[in-house]
C-alpha cells in the first residue's frame, strides 16, 4: 500500500516537472523570438498623404456634331439628296478652312417610313389606325467637325445650319494636347503632397525619409468658368446672326498619394 502511494507521487511529480519544462521553454522561445524582431514590427515608420494640383488654360480647339435628313419615296431618292445636302456642307467648311481630317461621320442609316391611315368609324367612335403603311425612306447622317480657329466656331455653325444641316448640338471647347498641362498639373499636386508630409514629420518630431510609394489618380480634364450653351442661329432679313460661344476656361487636375519613410 504504501509503496502504491509512493508511486503515485512520483509519477505526479514527473507530470509537474515536465509540465513546468514545457511552460520554462515557451517563455524562452517567447523572449528571445521578440529580442530578435525587436519587437512586434521591425520596420520603419511610414506615412501616406495625398496631394492636389490643378493648371487653367484657355482652349485652343473646339468641335461640335450636326445631322443631315432626307427622305424619299425609295432609298436611291433618299440616299442622293442626302448626299447632295452633305456635299454642300463639306464643301462649305472646307472653304472656311476646315481640313477634310477634321471632318468625321459618325452615324449613317437608312430606314424606310411608315405611316397610318384613320378608318371610318360608325357613330363617331374611336377606332384604331391601320397597320403601318411604308410611306418612302428617310436618311440620317452625322458628322463631327472639329474647329481649330475656334473664333470661327459660331460662324460656321450658322453656315451648315444655312446649308441644311439639323440637330446641331455637343459643343465642346478643348485643348488639342494637353500633356505638358498634365505634367504641370502632377508636379503642383507632388509639390502639395510632399509639403504636407513634411509637416506631419515634424509634428511628429521626426524628419522625412526616402519616398517608397506613389500613386497617381485618373483624371479627366474638367471645362471650368464662361458658358458653351450653343445659341440656334437666328434667321433674320435672309442672314444668320452668328451664334456667342465663351470659349472659358479648361482645368487639368491631377491628384498623387506619396509614401514617405520617417526617420528620427
Amino acid at each position: 500500500m504504501q509503496n502504491s502511494i509512493f508511486q503515485n507521487q512520483y509519477v505526479r511529480g514527473l507530470i509537474i516537472l515536465a509540465l513546468l519544462g514545457v511552460v520554462g521553454a515557451l517563455t524562452s522561445y517567447t523572449y528571445f523570438t521578440l529580442k530578435q524582431a525587436g519587437g512586434v514590427y521591425s520596420g520603419k515608420t511610414t506615412i501616406s498623404v495625398s496631394g492636389k494640383g490643378e493648371v487653367l488654360a484657355k482652349p485652343d480647339i473646339s468641335s461640335f456634331t450636326f445631322t443631315v435628313q432626307t427622305n424619299g419615296a425609295d432609298a436611291i431618292t433618299a440616299q442622293n439628296e442626302n448626299a447632295e445636302v452633305m456635299e454642300a456642307i463639306v464643301s462649305y467648311l472646307k472653304e472656311k478652312g476646315v481640313a477634310e481630317t477634321d471632318i468625321k461621320n459618325e452615324n449613317y442609316s437608312l430606314n424606310p417610313k411608315y405611316r397610318y391611315e384613320e378608318r371610318p368609324c360608325a357613330f363617331s367612335s374611336y377606332c384604331p389606325p391601320t397597320d403601318p403603311i411604308q410611306d418612302g425612306f428617310e436618311v440620317y447622317q452625322n458628322v463631327l467637325v472639329k474647329v481649330r480657329a475656334i473664333d470661327t466656331a459660331g460662324e460656321l455653325i450658322g453656315g451648315v445650319g444655312e446649308k441644311g444641316a439639323m440637330n446641331i448640338s455637343s459643343l465642346q471647347f478643348t485643348i488639342d494636347d494637353e500633356s505638358s498641362l498634365q505634367d504641370e498639373a502632377r508636379a503642383a499636386a507632388i509639390t502639395d503632397a510632399r509639403e504636407k508630409a513634411e509637416g506631419i514629420a515634424d509634428s511628429l518630431g521626426m524628419k522625412l525619409g526616402k519616398m517608397v510609394g506613389f500613386y497617381e489618380e485618373g483624371n479627366a480634364p474638367m471645362y471650368y468658368g464662361g458658358d458653351t450653351r450653343m445659341e440656334s442661329a437666328v434667321a433674320m432679313d435672309s442672314k444668320v446672326i452668328n451664334a456667342v460661344l465663351p470659349t472659358g476656361e479648361n482645368k487639368i487636375m491631377s491628384t498623387v498619394s506619396l509614401t514617405f519613410e520617417l526617420e528620427e
